[in-house]
Order: structure tokens, then sequence, then C-alpha cells
């Protein structure tokens, strides 16, 4: 039952997606995937989720240090909104984001419409991957290994690189590829404020809106070899480490 669920859900549609890639002959597939617009689009989208995905898991692995050992007047609270993107329509985020960053920007930052801002939208979505992935491992391990390195007169810095690290690198390289996998797929932050930047996710949709789906299944089907690929390689890597 559950193999039929995955393949309904999952397996089949994906399967579409390459089918009408392939329906085209070879030459016609390579021409949509190595044109200049296509190989611009998945270089931008690519390193934006890289970028993405490297920033959310250092910052992502200090909020959850902070909710996890520190003790601070609304701690609850800042739990609970770190949850907010999950829960929250994206394209909801990118008005939020254009009014925050726009034209008419409270804070004088214009950044809308350029390359920051989508690293910026693609943070505050994937975000919450890391923390939710290195937050129970803090809460799982027992600080008497961190007190017994501090006796023995390691610094914190040492105690962090030696000790702890080494435990939370698998959940942070976990968090690290479902941000990364997040930030490849990711429109709906990212349709109002991002304009004339190539992004894939919006690129594809504007092939389907004018009628080019092949063109579209082709990109679909680079950025889905991709992921998988990024996706495999961390999982193995993360296994390794755990071991």
């Amino acid at each position: 039952m559950a193999t039929l669920y995955l393949s309904v859900i999952v397996l089949i549609p994906l399967a579409a997606v390459v089918a009408k890639a392939l329906s085209q002959s070879p030459s016609a597939l390579w021409r949509s995937i190595s044109n200049a617009e296509s190989v611009k689009t998945l270089v931008t989208t690519l390193l934006a989720a890289v970028v993405t995905a490297a920033i959310a898991s250092v910052m992502g692995t200090l909020v959850a240090w902070v909710l996890v050992r520190d003790e601070f007047p609304g701690r609850s609270v800042v739990n609970a909104i770190i949850d907010l993107p999950f829960a929250m329509p994206t394209i909801v985020a990118g008005l939020a984001l254009l009014v925050l960053y726009g034209p008419h920007s409270p804070l004088h930052l214009h950044l809308a419409f350029t390359r920051t801002i989508v690293v910026v939208a693609l943070l505050f979505i994937t975000l919450p991957f890391v923390v939710r992935a290195v937050q129970p491992v803090l809460l799982e391990r027992n600080r008497e290994v961190e007190e017994a390195a501090a006796s023995l007169g390691a610094s914190n810095l040492t105690i962090f690189r030696r000790v702890i690290l080494p435990a939370l690198r698998p959940a942070i390289l976990s968090g690290a590829a479902l941000s990364f996998a997040r930030a490849v797929g990711e429109i709906g932050s990212l349709v109002l404020i991002t304009a004339k930047v190539p992004i894939a996710s919006i690129v594809i949709y504007n092939d389907i809106e004018q009628g080019v789906p092949h063109a579209a299944a082709s990109l679909s089907l680079v950025l889905m070899v991709v992921s998988l690929v990024v996706l495999a390689l961390i999982r193995r890597l993360g296994g390794r480490v755990a071991h």
C-alpha cells in the first residue's frame, strides 16, 4: 500500500515530466537545455540554492543552539515563529519582502528585483529546515562529554569543533539538503520580487504560460537530476560522518 501511494503521489507525476521532456528529439532536448538563456537560468538558480543552503546551515545551527541552550524571555514565541514559513503562503512572504525591500522600503534598502533579494527570500523559506533538523540532536545530547572536555582544559572553541560539531554534522547536512531542494523549486516567495532575475521555477512557469511545455519539461528534467544527485551526495556524506 505504501508503495502504491508513493507511485501515485510522487513517481507518476515525475515520470510524466520525464516523459514530456524525452518526447522530443534528442537534438531538440539538448537545444532546450543548452541555449544561453537556459544555462544562465540554471547557473543562477543552482548558485542561489547553494548559497542559501550554506548560509542556512550556519544561521540555522546558531538559532537552534540559542533555542536549546539559552534561556531568554519570549523563547517559546521565537520557537513558534520558526515554523511560520511552513504554514504561511509563500506569496505572502514575497509580498512582505516587497514591502520591506521594495522601491518604498521603510528601511531604505532597495533590494527588490536583485539577486540579493532572491537569497533573502530563500533564506526566509528554508531556514526552518536546518533549525528543526539540528534542534532535536541538541536536545538529546548529553552535556557530560562537553563538561569532561572543559575539565581537561579544552576551550569553548575546541569543545565545539571537536565534540559538538561532529555530532551535529549529519543533522546540519540533512537540513542543508532540504534547504537546497526547497530553494531550487521555490516560486511563491520569488514571483513578486525577482523581475528579470532568471530563476528556474519562474522560467518554467512562463514557458507553460507561453505554450512551450517541452522547454519547461526539459528545464524541469535538469533540475530533477541535479537535485537528486546533490541530495544523494549530501545524504551519503552525512551517513559517512555519522559512522
